[in-house]
């Protein structure tokens, strides 16, 4: 049974948001149910990212994957899709996750739960955009929120458009996404008043000049970002928390989701692998299951039902389902979980910050493509047959720097940290390789930031779980943005790097506890990416090896 409600934000404002609310057709008007609740910028009634040719109105078929995936009305719940303002039927200003966005979650939680059917407990479901507005749901900290499941999202808003001060590639096209979804026309037959808030942008043209501009800031500390930054957000908190996050994800990628799971106190479930932006019961067309773990919709009902009906679990499920990067998957209490961590005190070196790609470095077509959060992918390296060789020698853009041969298994696992002395301003690119001893590459982790003066440079990279055969090397490359997963602005300046340390936490997989689960199929895509043969790899000057603390 659908029907449509309004009401207004939690902010003061004169914001008003719309619900399509969905209802078990077999249960009294009036009975009381839990109520799952999506929350964001999809559920227009013409589309998610732009019209699909509906020919009648109705509720969003967003996640009718999960409704019908789950037998969620057969099984006594109700669900509930609001737009986030400036979307579908709300009025207001689109805010990128900001205090204004924030004020609409506060008021649909409490809206849901205060309902005459619903039993005053909330639990949030989402993937990407709606993920993050979950994530929002729980850092907010009201009481009716008793569960949260959050596919890919975003732990930090600022990261999606910026990199320690380097712009993204999307940093232009996104914002240019949402406003073209905030102005999407409503459907013939949508009521009038539905028409109406769909227009809001053409009385309030600021609000689409203002989207272009207001998340313009290269600034991670600026007020605008610090409003945004979900991870530090998190702190105390304590909601029941479902993740998925892919480790070499395309689109939202693991940043900051260490942070965030360290400031979150409360219950925490995920799984967390080699896959792209892609839901946990999604199949590619030969019924692969993308993040190769089976049972994604049994386990998240076993997470509601514990949640918002007290119903304890016949099936234990492990907190938490890790697959590295070869494949294989493994249980943990939580995640991380290190054996032990290092610093590797790297040589110095130097490199001619000219922003020309290494000899390393596939290129690609980049013109930034126009993406929403849902469907921006950074350009990759172009796919060739067979490995390319690749001599290290003469390249003046990177310098190489390498550990000794692996005498045993480990893993690199967690958040890498990156620390070194700049000779001058310009840019840095990090990139780890875990180097085979026929000198068979896989770049597995990477992150950039702008040198905005010389002196001490700090930055994390992302999140990986990666483990390393016994002899293997790590190679460490640090150079210009040569890539086009940036646009930075090369200073033309030769910078020489001194006191250069990679932090690492290390992981011994010899304590692995195995769990059901296959290999993702984006590991093998990911693979033929980013390997190549490098010839001139050096001896090494520091050791990879387990059992250390520094």
């Amino acid at each position: 049974m659908w029907t449509e409600a309004y009401f207004p934000s939690a902010d003061g404002s004169d914001v008003e948001l719309h619900a399509d609310v969905l209802r078990p057709a077999n249960l009294p008007s009036d009975a009381k149910t839990p109520v799952i609740l999506a929350v964001g910028p999809y559920f227009s009634h013409a589309g998610q990212t732009g019209p699909e040719g509906w020919t009648a109105t109705g509720p969003s078929n967003r996640f009718e994957d999960f409704t019908r995936g789950t037998d969620l009305f057969a099984r006594g719940y109700s669900y509930v899709m609001v737009d986030l303002r400036g979307f579908g039927g709300s009025t207001g200003c689109l805010d990128w996750v900001g205090p204004g966005e924030q004020a609409d979650v506060k008021a649909a939680i409490r809206w849901a739960a205060k309902q005459p059917w619903s039993t005053g407990k909330v639990g949030m479901y989402g993937k990407s955009y709606d993920a993050v507005t979950g994530l929002v749901g729980n850092n907010l900290r009201i009481g009716a929120l008793k569960a949260v499941v959050a596919q890919e999202p975003l732990w930090n808003m600022y990261p999606y458009l910026f990199s320690n001060g380097v712009p993204r590639p999307n940093v232009t096209g996104t914002p240019n996404a949402y406003n073209g979804i905030a102005t999407m026309a409503a459907l013939a037959d949508d009521t009038d008043h539905y028409k109406a808030n769909a227009t809001y942008e053409k009385s309030h043209p600021e609000c689409l000049s203002d989207n272009l501009t207001n998340n313009n800031n290269p600034d991670p500390d600026s007020p605008y970002w610090s409003a945004r930054n979900l991870a530090a957000q998190a702190r105390g908190t304590s909601t029941p928390l479902f993740i998925t996050q892919g480790f070499i994800e395309n689109n939202t990628k693991p940043e900051d989701v260490e942070k965030y799971l360290a400031n979150h106190n409360g219950v925490e479930r995920g799984w967390m692998g080699q896959w792209e932006h892609v839901r946990g019961n999604e199949r590619n067309s030969q019924g692969q299951l993308l993040q190769g773990r089976a049972d994604f919709f049994g386990e998240v009902m076993r997470f509601y039902d514990r949640y918002l009906k007290i119903i304890k679990p016949e099936v234990q499920d492990p907190a938490f389902g890790i697959e590295d990067s070869t494949g294989v998957w493994r249980e943990q209490s939580t995640w991380p979980t290190p054996s032990s961590s290092t610093v590797a005190d790297l040589p110095d070196g130097q490199y001619v910050d000219d922003g020309r790609p290494s000899t390393l470095a596939a290129q690609t077509a980049t013109d930034g493509e126009q993406w929403d959060m849902e469907h921006y992918t950074d350009p990759a390296p172009q796919v060739t047959r067979g490995l390319s060789v690749v001599p290290l020698a003469g390249d003046t853009h990177s310098y190489f720097s390498w550990s000794t041969p692996t005498t045993s298994r480990l893993r690199i696992t967690a958040t890498p940290r990156f620390t070194m002395d700049a000779s001058a301003s310009g840019n840095v690119m990090v990139r780890l390789w875990d180097v085979a001893p026929n000198g068979t590459a896989v770049m597995f982790d990477e992150n950039v930031a702008l040198v905005r003066q010389a002196g001490r440079v700090a930055f994390d990279l992302k999140s990986t779980d990666w483990t390393f055969e016994e002899g293997h090397q790590l190679g460490i490359q640090v150079g210009t943005i040569g890539v086009s997963g940036w646009r930075g602005t090369p200073s033309g300046n030769t910078i020489q790097v001194t006191g250069a340390r990679l932090s690492l936490a290390l992981q011994d997989p010899q304590l692995d506890v195995p769990t059901q689960g296959d290999r993702s199929p984006f590991l093998n895509t990911y693979l033929r990416q980013y390997t190549k043969t490098l010839t001139g790899v050096g001896e090494g000057t520091f050791p990879l090896a387990l059992g250390t603390r520094h």
